[in-house]
């Protein structure tokens, strides 16, 4: 309703401006019409009455005196041109002659000349008002043209433009005056409409999955709010329903989460733990000087994978919660170096700016966040023929910046926003957990984790530790 008021008073507007303009229009070509005919009867009578020769020589003489009788008597101004163009007389002041032409235009001439009713009106703006100017021919008593009449007509609109800005204010006032009253007929239409909707309203707002819903009553609803009515409680039925199933879902979906990212940490700390074995299966040799040396060193590292299984283990027995921080007072160089030492790749190479770098952190927490890094690198080089695998340690203020870089494959710009999430990876193989474990332990020392990458040249995760981690 408002918009049809609205709509409908900018077109009656525009209608009354361009009507307004058609009248005036037509007003000022009547007028212009009317002084031609009483002026051309006054010249017609003044060349009767003359008693030079009715020539093209003698228009000077003829309305020496005339044209400014004629001018008064008409109100209106008027000059008169020779066939030529060229002006012989004119009713205004000679003082006045300068802003008059001389000389008419060319296609003035030649469109008077085709006009099949030897008259032609040019119409044209200026100083911002319209202007008109009618020329006809001049004929002596055989009706052989001798010259041409011409008659400047200014536009004065300063009055319609008055009147039609007083009908536009009062069309204004009217329509505000209906404005309002359809603002008001709408309001109470409307809300006479959704009364009963404002109940179903209400109870849709109170509709939850997690506890029973009242059903809608409502006394003789119309016959679209009945089925409305009806609808919702139906929906309130088979939400019942869906709730016991979809209760017992998400319980399912729970331990198939958890043992999902189980079997990933399982996993982690189980594959360093075959390539140990294996290594030392393949060096190992009895009569190596070093023997024992070697035995503890693979020993420690059984040992501390076993200890991560365990903790991994222990912390899902508390339900999915991480495993609980044993910070100790630990030098990160050295412990970067031990975490490395899993791995047999040759191209992974590891350097730091200092010999020690002291931080109170979570010993296993720290070697699985650099084997998760370093194993991602690792499965970014699958088709590299030159890989490496730069593993970096540098103190950064009062944090640790571990850095671990790749020439791998890099990250496509879709998924930098999707990296860290857990279950998201790029690879055909694996649950997508790793990167999601090392933020959080990341954030839990209050650090950051962030990354740069080049498709097609490679990666670099950087690592930041606080020196001293907060209580």
């Amino acid at each position: 309703m408002i918009l049809l008021v609205v709509i409908s008073s900018v077109l009656i507007a525009g209608v009354a401006i361009f009507q307004s303009r058609e009248q005036v229009r037509d007003y000022h070509q009547e007028r212009l019409e009317r002084k031609e005919e009483q002026v051309r009867q006054s010249v017609e009578y003044a060349l009767q009455g003359t008693t030079y020769p009715v020539t093209t020589e003698n228009l000077g003489l003829i309305f020496y005196e005339q044209i400014y009788q004629i001018a008064n008597v008409q109100n209106q101004r008027l000059n008169i041109y020779d066939l030529e163009g060229q002006l012989i007389k004119s009713s205004r002041a000679k003082f006045e002659t300068d802003s008059i032409s001389n000389c008419l235009d060319y296609h003035i001439l030649k469109r008077l000349e085709a006009s099949p009713d030897n008259r032609y009106v040019e119409e044209k703006a200026l100083a911002g008002d319209n202007y008109r100017a009618s020329y006809t021919y001049i004929k002596d008593r055989r009706f052989k043209p001798i010259g041409i009449l011409n008659l400047p007509y200014y536009e004065d609109d300063s009055f319609n433009n008055m009147e039609l800005r007083e009908l536009l204010m009062r069309l204004a006032a009217v329509y505000f005056l209906m404005l309002l009253v359809a603002i008001g007929l709408a309001y109470f239409i409307s809300t006479y409409i959704t009364r009963s909707l404002q109940t179903i309203s209400d109870r849709l707002d109170q509709t939850d999955l997690t506890k029973s819903n009242q059903k809608i009553m409502i006394e003789n609803p119309s016959e679209e709010i009945k089925k409305l009515v009806d609808s919702y409680n139906a929906m309130i039925d088979e939400l019942e329903h869906s709730a016991v199933k979809l209760a017992r879902s998400e319980r399912e979906q729970a331990w198939r989460e958890m043992a999902k990212q189980v079997a990933h940490e399982i996993k982690n700390p189980l594959t360093p733990m075959r390539l140990s074995v294996q290594s030392f299966e393949h060096k190992f040799d009895p009569k190596d000087p070093d023997i024992q040396k070697k035995v503890a060193e693979y020993s420690k590292t059984l040992i501390q994978q076993i200890d991560t299984m365990s903790s991994i283990a222990s912390a899902f027995s508390n339900f999915a919660e991480m495993p609980a921080q044993q910070n100790e007072t630990l030098d990160v160089v050295h412990v970067v170096k031990l975490a490395l030492d899993i791995f047999n790749e040759e191209y992974i190479h590891f350097i730091s700016e200092e010999e020690e770098l002291i931080a109170t952190l979570d010993r296993t927490q720290l070697i699985r966040v650099v084997t998760n890094l370093v194993k991602n690198a690792i499965q970014a080089l699958p088709e590299v023929e030159s890989p490496r695998i730069l593993v970096s340690v540098a103190a950064d203020g009062d944090f640790i910046k571990i850095c671990v870089a790749d020439n791998g494959i890099g990250i496509e710009e879709g998924y930098r926003e999707k990296i860290f999430e857990p279950k998201f990876t790029t690879k055909s193989s694996g649950m997508g957990l790793g990167l999601g474990m090392v933020k959080t332990i990341v954030e839990t020392y209050k650090g950051s984790i962030d990354f740069t990458s080049k498709l097609g040249k490679g990666t670099v995760f950087t690592v930041r530790f606080p020196k001293v981690c907060a209580p």
